[in-house]
């Protein structure tokens, strides 16, 4: 099961108490006070996993509590820190407060850790309190509690390249053939019910990350279909490719199917619009009317839109296609590298 959204309770541990104990030595008031301090309660880490895919493992156990310190001891001892608590999650998710909002981090790339709950401070035992007028102190420090809260997991997927658009546009046979993703393929809506993620191999050391993000129709960014619970994947791509279906049977226009998925997009974030798209025109081996094509491509390339043509039951121009996804890549990547300089020189 896919889940990729958890709200979880976290207490750190307490820090042990100091300890009020004495030394039985000759000519020593008390024997001395030896009592030592008590130890740090453990923290809360959390670390990203890239073996991990989904934050399933926090829906059904939501409480998560690290180990106390032991207190102090005679003799000047002090008690030993509480174990801190690691909890391992996918690489991509951010971590809020669930009171505030607040982003505490944004965990993508392998390894990353942050503390979300601190371990309190162990209490000072009597020893510390000597002084040349308190020769005997009689008191010590309570250990300091452990910071606990609740904070919300959010996963985004980490991918280069978003595929949207309609449901049984073939977003799950495009990713399917571009890479070794085997999403459910079949003849009905909402076939794929969660994201996908795939890999396009260019070269031996070269190649770019895939998402299917399912479920996109209109009124997806508030909450129909099952859109609305996937588009925080696509905030992290680079850009996306829009198919769009073109065949006789198409359910709607092309171009209105392309206006709405766009129009969803902008309603759940003004960013995600702003992202490059390449339009995708899927299912040409059941149009009969090729003039179609031309017009789209018109239509599309006066508003900058790279545009291709394809069938993916035949394998019709998919080269083309990928040729497309590498340029706009590279492209990307050269406008983020003299972005870099100008901002470096400033």
């Amino acid at each position: 099961m896919f889940i990729d959204k958890a709200k979880i309770y976290v207490k750190a541990g307490d820090g042990g108490n100091g300890c009020v104990a004495f030394l039985r030595e000759k000519y020593v008031p008390f024997g001395g006070p030896a009592g030592g301090d008590g130890g740090k309660g453990g923290d809360i880490i959390l670390v990203a996993d890239s073996s991990l895919q989904t934050l399933m493992d926090f829906k059904y156990k939501r409480h998560y509590k690290a180990e106390r310190g032991q207190h102090g001891q005679g003799g000047n001892k002090k008690g030993k820190d509480g174990e801190d608590l690691i909890l391992k999650v996918p690489v991509g998710t951010v971590v809020k407060d669930a009171e505030t909002g607040e982003i505490i981090a944004d965990l993508v790339k392998e390894g990353q850790s942050v503390v979300v709950a601190k371990g309190g401070k162990g209490g000072r035992g009597n020893a510390a309190f000597k002084s040349p007028t308190n020769q005997a102190p009689m008191v010590a420090e309570k250990g300091e509690p452990g910071e606990e809260k609740w904070i919300e997991l959010e996963l985004k997927l980490l991918a280069d390249v978003g595929i949207i658009g309609f449901p049984n546009a073939g977003k799950s046979t495009l990713i399917s053939i571009l890479s070794k993703a085997r999403p459910k393929i079949a003849d009905y809506p909402f076939t794929t019910l969660t994201p996908v993620l795939g890999v396009l191999q260019l070269d031996v050391n070269d190649y770019i990350v895939l998402a299917d993000i399912p479920g996109l129709i209109e009124g997806a960014s508030e909450g129909l279909g099952l859109g609305h619970e996937f588009l925080r994947h696509i905030e992290r791509t680079k850009f996306l490719i829009h198919l769009i279906d073109v065949s006789d049977f198409r359910e709607r226009d092309s171009i209105d199917a392309f206006n709405i998925i766009n129009k969803e997009l902008e309603k759940y974030s003004p960013d995600l619009i702003k992202k490059p798209q390449i339009v995708v025109a899927n299912k040409i081996d059941a149009l009969s009317d090729k003039s179609l094509l031309d017009n789209l491509e018109k239509y599309f390339s006066e508003r900058g839109y790279p545009f291709v043509a394809v069938s993916l039951i035949t394998r019709e121009n998919i080269d083309k296609l990928v040729n497309l996804i590498r340029e706009t890549r590279d492209k990307m990547k050269k406008e983020e590298t003299n972005e870099s300089v100008i901002l470096g020189n400033a």
